[in-house]
């Protein structure tokens, strides 16, 4: 009967101690793998979204402008040729074709660009109520 004591006696003492930071490490290390995996998925999908279409497409969507809340033109670019579409509730409309090589809008230069103000002018400008 002495041994049976003497080894209940031992046996809390054999259990592993509960390691907080061992913990912290492991569950921060799975945080980071997940995360990890979902970025990679990411990436992987974009890639592949991006090889699939763009080679053989011949209609591109050049521009969307939203007329009002269910109206919208789209500048659309198929086999050289630039279309004006209407879209609306009631379907979708051809509103001009434009002949000849497409042109690609100006960028506007800095000098033609005003110069944004700076946070502190503007706040003044709103606490004055203009």
């Amino acid at each position: 009967m002495g041994t049976l004591a003497l080894m209940l006696a031992v046996a809390p003492a054999a259990t592993s101690e509960f390691s907080a930071a061992g913990e912290l490490v492991r569950v921060v290390l799975s945080l980071l793998g997940i995360i990890g995996l979902i970025l990679a998925a990411g990436w992987l999908t974009r890639r592949m979204q991006r090889r699939h279409g763009v080679a053989g497409r011949r209609i591109r969507c050049v521009e969307t402008f939203a007329v009002g809340a269910r109206d919208r033109l789209l500048l659309l670019d198929a086999d050289g040729k630039r279309l004006l579409i209407g879209m609306g509730p009631g379907g979708m409309r051809t509103l001009h074709v434009y002949d000849g090589v497409p042109v690609e809008p100006a960028v506007a230069t800095p000098s033609e660009i005003p110069p944004m103000p700076v946070f502190g002018e503007l706040l003044a400008r709103w606490k004055r109520g203009s």
